[in-house]
């Protein structure tokens, strides 16, 4: 067994002064206004401004600071005092600006001004407001409106994403992909399929009710910090927690809570994982088998001696169906199997198990480890499958808990943003607004890719984010992005995406959340749902970084009203003179879970827009839970073989998604570089390979294409033996586009077969 001092690590604990540094350098670092400070005491807190970094929710009753270190990085990262200005590009080319890093690009700070790429002079020149959306409209009518995509980051508002989907539908099309089509669209997909609910079914109170809480493939530590303060409660009210994860993070081993005196002062720190198992990347449709197989076992010996169960007898014979074949693949499949697919010992599944069957409610949280799997949906029927044989969906104090991204990524899909027209309410629509909504299904996230490649698509717009760095086939993607006869980015920062650009390119600057929105009716507040579906109210009160700024409805609207026919029912101008008009739409359209919404936008705690599987009605096909047999037993796309590794690509402690805020991974020891590739101690010597050594990743996707990285430091980690692991989005040109979850499409990127390259 390798030894930790063997391996870069973190000595301390998630949370304490670390955290603290890493807010106070960020802040030193971006020239935050004194504003900054201000946002900061009202984020997270009820009347105030929700973070536009993850979806974790603004509790009724929050801490005296109710953000965490990323959560205040991201907001010090929009009120940076640096401004990319048109002088800026007037400095620079595009083709020059290619060569920069990601860090490096946003670091030029704050969008000022809306810009059209000039193919002439090849760089970005300053234009009017109304020019840019008469140009964005004649090129949007000169096409097929299938030919057209509309992309969604998952930080737009909900009035944002209501206008936004309207827009697309009234202009001719469900092209909506989003972010959620590259990270949780599994649980979407998924979850509709066995419960028939495609978000989680918890809310924050069953945190205080649970017994346990299982944790598959997510890394609280640096995805959603907050949710540390509730699991440190749980583990102090003797709650177990059991994770299943390649990675050791250190936000699943020891917290210290930056808000207690006692703990910072002291060495005292919480050991949050009572089990902490190192499952093989691919691995947890076995582990889960394991435990399944025995929860089976503890079944059978209770009830020979006592005529007691440990199962939920009565819950699976009213509320489930496909138990018995479930329960026939358990007993079929050996131990032998799962332990080599799971790379995990039978005795300490045995052991996560007894915490389960020990019980009475358990909490199951899952992230991208689980769902960007190309088996990914079997992964989650696995874990569903163990969830129902205890009843522990539907019951306080249980539940699928998936912690989200993107702050509003659940909430844009609640609300229009989908490719998959039966999940609108496309005849409300059609009688709202008086048109005809189009019926056929749209393109998701893959699908415009490869539409992108094939020349088919002919328009992109987004919504935020960075859509070419973000998705896999990179270089591929980037060669065909030129064909495209228009592209529109809508941003607050300069990124990759905005340096590949079509026949014609805008680059829109849009106002942050923290920043005030100020209307012809007045200032003006949003809305956003957390991963809990509950929704909360968000006022920005810092001023704009720039008075040439438009909010994201405005724009939305000025490129819509350039494009689609007027139409009596349909009022861009005065829905954007006045949110509470938007949200009056949206009621309308969605009345039994946005009623008297404007009424309840600033609820203590968000107000609950409901989940049918939590009340255990479950819409699905048989109209009951579905228990799923599953076809492997492992996750992973292509067959092992010699020299095939598995690749993990992961967020460092110092990155959002694409953005990458500095170059401190702290929480896993790793300092000044992204360029690393993690392995086993154990691996590296088998390989020949030497510390420190610099080598390449090549795909072996087995398709013959040539995908390639190079300029990685082999750098020694505890990862399971076989598994790899390196840096988000630097390693998503190794990921073939076709290379994705056979349900939901969503990319396979926790497993992704490539060799080393010496």
């Amino acid at each position: 067994m390798t030894d930790e001092k063997d391996t870069v690590h973190y000595e301390g604990s998630e949370g304490g002064w670390g955290s603290v540094r890493g807010i106070v350098e960020t802040f030193a670092r971006e020239g935050s206004r004194p504003a900054a400070l201000d946002t900061l005491r009202r984020q997270n807190k009820p009347g105030g401004f929700m973070c536009v970094s993850c979806a974790y929710t603004k509790p009724a009753h929050p801490h005296a600071f109710e953000f965490c270190e990323n959560g205040a990085k991201a907001t010090l990262w929009d009120l940076t005092s640096r401004r990319c200005t048109p002088d800026f590009f007037a400095e620079h080319t595009v083709s020059e600006l290619k060569d920069w890093k990601d860090h490096d690009l946003e670091q030029t700070g704050r969008l000022t001004h809306p810009m059209r790429y000039d193919h002439a002079s090849d760089r970005y020149v300053p234009c009017e407001w109304q020019e840019a959306f008469d140009a964005i409209g004649a090129a949007l009518r000169a096409i097929d409106p299938g030919a057209a995509v509309f992309y969604s980051s998952g930080r737009a508002s909900l009035e944002t994403a209501y206008l936004y989907a309207l827009f697309a539908r009234l202009y001719g099309h469900n092209n909506l992909p989003d972010s959620s089509n590259m990270c949780h669209e599994t649980t979407s997909v998924g979850l509709k399929k066995v419960i028939g609910s495609p978000v989680g079914t918890t809310v924050l109170d069953d945190f205080s009710l649970c017994d346990a809480i299982f944790f598959f493939g997510q890394n609280p530590g640096t995805n959603s910090p907050r949710l540390l303060h509730p699991l440190q409660e749980c583990v102090r009210r003797g709650v177990k927690i059991v994770t299943f994860n390649p990675v050791l993070e250190t936000g699943l081993e020891s917290f210290k809570n930056p808000q207690s005196p006692l703990e910072m002062l002291t060495p005292k720190a919480t050991q949050i994982s009572h089990l902490y198992l190192q499952v093989k990347a691919g691995g947890d449709i076995a582990a889960i088998m394991g435990m399944i197989k025995h929860v089976f076992a503890a079944e059978e010996r209770k009830w020979s001696e006592s005529k007691h169960h440990v199962l939920d007898v009565d819950f699976i014979a009213q509320h489930t169906t496909g138990f018995e074949a479930v329960k026939a693949k358990a007993d079929a499949t050996g131990w032998d199997e799962i332990e080599h697919e799971s790379g995990l010992a039978r005795a300490d599944i045995e052991e996560a198990a007894d915490v389960y069957i020990a019980a009475h409610r358990t909490i199951c949280i899952y992230g991208m480890g689980l769902t960007q799997q190309v088996h990914g949906f079997q992964n989650l029927a696995m874990l569903v499958n163990l969830m129902l044989m205890k009843g522990n969906i539907g019951r306080d104090g249980t539940g699928m808990s998936p912690m989200r991204g993107h702050s509003n990524v659940q909430g844009q899909r609640t609300v229009g943003i989908s490719e998959k027209p039966e999940l609108v309410p496309l005849d409300a629509l059609a009688e709202q607004f008086g048109f005809e909504p189009p019926r056929d299904e749209g393109l998701n996230t893959v699908k415009a890719c490869e539409g992108i490649l094939s020349r088919q698509v002919k328009a992109f717009i987004g919504l935020g984010g960075n859509f070419v760095r973000a998705v896999p086939e990179r270089e591929q993607m980037e060669a065909a992005w030129p064909d495209l006869q228009l592209t529109v980015q809508i941003a607050t920062k300069l990124n990759r995406s905005h340096l590949i650009n079509g026949a014609q390119a805008y680059l829109l600057p849009c106002l942050s959340r923290t920043e005030e929105d100020v209307q012809a009716s007045g200032p003006q507040k949003v809305t956003m749902e957390d991963t809990f579906s509950c929704i909360h109210g968000s006022v920005g009160k810092a001023s704009p970084a720039s008075p040439d700024l438009l909010s994201e409805p405005a724009i939305v609207a000025g490129i819509a009203k350039a494009t689609v026919p007027p139409n009596s029912k349909v009022d861009w101008n005065g829905w954007v003179s006045d949110y509470d008009r938007i949200r009056d739409l949206i009621e309308a359209t969605y009345p039994e879970q946005f009623h008297d919404f404007n009424e309840r936008v600033f609820t203590p705690g968000g107000f609950y827009r409901g989940n049918p599987a939590r009340e255990r009605i479950w819409k699905t096909e048989s109209g009951k839970a579905q228990f799923t047999v599953p076809t492997n037993m492992n996750a992973f796309g292509v067959d092992d073989a010699p020299g095939r590794w598995r690749l993990i690509t992961m967020r460092s402690n110092d990155q959002f998604n694409t953005t990458i805020y500095g170059y401190s991974d702290r929480l896993r020891g790793i300092e000044g570089t992204r360029d690393v590739l993690l392995m086993n101690p154990e691996d590296i010597a088998a390989a020949g390979l030497e510390e420190g050594q610099v080598v390449g990743l090549a795909s072996d996707a087995g398709d013959g294409v040539d995908r390639q990285v190079g300029g990685l430091t082999v750098t020694p980690f505890l990862l399971p033996r076989g598994c790899l692991g390196s840096y988000y989005p630097e390693m998503n040109p190794l990921i073939p586009l076709w290379y994705h979850d056979e349900e939901s499409k969503t990319p396979a990127a926790k497993s992704v077969p490539v060799r080393i390259v010496a």
